[in-house]
């Protein structure tokens, strides 16, 4: 079972990134979604897409963001436009199974210069 993400970088304010995370052998995922951290905080919940459901976003990046995922790929996405230095952080994408189990990538690292 392994989720690898990828699109983190360093871009200046009101710039875009685009992250994806692919889960590799995970079957009968019910939801995937992005959470992010920075040092000293929480991690908390960025966007999330379960399947079949309405995608929900932290009220810091609505209209800002969007998540979306290919099922064939058991890939997830997060584009990320008009970003801000506030949105600096560790992105973490999850994949989770039918029997409530979560699985987590390792991470990508998203810097906002302003």
């Amino acid at each position: 079972v392994q989720l690898q993400a990828s699109g983190g970088g360093l871009v200046q304010a009101g710039g875009s990134l685009r992250l994806s995370c692919a889960a590799i052998s995970i079957f009968s995922v019910r939801a995937m979604g992005w959470y992010r951290q920075t040092p000293g905080k929480q991690r908390e919940l960025v966007a999330s897409a379960p399947n079949g459901g309405a995608t929900a976003y932290a009220d810091s990046v609505k209209g800002r963001f969007t998540i979306s995922r290919d099922n064939a790929k058991n890939t997830v996405y997060l584009q990320m436009n008009s970003l801000k230095p506030e949105d600096t952080a560790v992105y973490y994408c999850y994949a989770e199974h039918a029997s409530g189990i979560r699985y987590w990538g390792k991470g990508t690292l998203v810097t906002v210069s302003s």
